[in-house]
């Protein structure tokens, strides 16, 4: 599983980061982006998780 966030539609809250900050962080325009580019299969709930409850819909799984 990867996860993918749209640049154009963050805002950053930081709602992934406080979920799964293993797998999310932020980038240097502050805007939140993957850390990794395979999520590890212990981290794929959260990251989902993370994905479900970003306010803008910015992240998706692939």
């Amino acid at each position: 599983m990867r996860v993918d966030v749209d640049q154009d539609l963050c805002i950053s809250c930081g709602t992934c980061i406080d979920i799964c900050p293993d797998v999310f962080q932020w980038n240097e325009e502050n805007k939140a982006s993957s850390a990794v580019d395979h999520i590890p299969a212990d981290l794929e709930e959260q990251a989902h998780e993370a994905a479900e409850n970003c306010p803008t819909e910015a992240i998706t799984d692939i």
